[in-house]
């Protein structure tokens, strides 16, 4: 049986085996899918380890640039993004890297919350690697101006100079933004912790400007909830979840699972 699965230390709450499981089902595809405890100490010798039988995995926290160096080639979007979070083996044995996860936001804000991008005002919290992977895909959708904003703005400003070729970026500290935007993604880790960043009361235009946390929770994360107080509508990044693994998915296997229902399954999961 065709063997795939997901690196990640810790791995124990991934739902990615259930994910790719519904998506084999739907499409009728025969394949086995493990999350994988890979060492924090010998990542390297492990997937090497993994891909003598296996065909392809995913990779999440803390290995996406240490998959990035074992790949032998990189796709675009994963070379600007710096890091990795699939692998496949291609008929040579060579490994291809890529990173689904800045398709995987588009899809979800534009699929399936119907959020237009395009000639838009975006802002995004963060400049660590969450920020980096979904930069190139979001630029590609042409907003009308896309800002980082992060505490410390010399990471901001180095993203910033990256990109700069790509469309119409530029960094912030947080205490100088001007709003309204017409969309804000929280790309920070601040939600994981109960937190929010430093936001000012003029960056939401009540009823328009639409907010994303590409963080998920059985409840309502803490930026979800700020803009829920101001009228703002608002999604969490389960979406993205799917989506990229979805991208993934057809990268592997050559075709397109449908996300909705299993985003839907997922859903009805977490209020349980």
């Amino acid at each position: 049986m065709d063997r795939y699965g997901v690196f990640g230390n810790p791995i124990g709450h991934s739902k990615s085996p259930q994910i790719h499981r519904l998506f084999a089902e739907q499409t009728g595809q025969v394949l086995s899918y493990e999350p994988l405890l890979a060492p924090l100490d010998d990542f390297a010798g492990f997937a090497k380890g993994f891909f003598e039988t296996g065909l392809g995995a995913n990779v999440t926290v803390p290995f996406k640039e240490q998959a990035y160096r074992l790949a032998d080639s990189l796709s675009e979007r994963a070379q600007r993004a710096g890091a990795v979070n699939t692998l496949k083996k291609l008929e040579d044995g060579s490994l291809l890297g890529d990173n689904t996860d800045g398709i995987g936001l588009v899809r979800d804000l534009r699929d399936n919350a119907a959020v237009t991008l395009e000639g838009k005002r975006i802002l995004l919290l963060g400049a660590g690697g969450a920020v980096r992977g979904v930069l190139e895909p979001l630029l590609a959708q042409r907003p009308a101006v896309l800002v980082i904003a992060n505490r410390t703005l010399s990471k901001a400003e180095q993203l910033a100079d990256e990109f700069a070729e790509l469309g119409p970026i530029s960094a912030s500290a947080f205490e100088q933004l001007q709003g309204p935007f017409d969309v804000i993604i929280n790309g920070t880790s601040a939600s994981l912790g109960g937190e929010l960043p430093p936001l000012g009361e003029d960056l939401i235009e009540p009823g328009i400007t639409f907010c994303y946390d590409m963080m998920y929770a059985a409840l309502a994360t803490p930026f979800c909830q700020w803009a829920a107080m101001r009228d703002a509508p608002n999604r969490d990044g389960l979406g993205m979840l799917v989506e990229q693994a979805a991208a993934a998915f057809e990268l592997w296997r050559g075709v397109r699972p449908e996300s909705a229902p299993v985003l839907a399954a997922l859903r009805r999961q977490l209020a349980g």
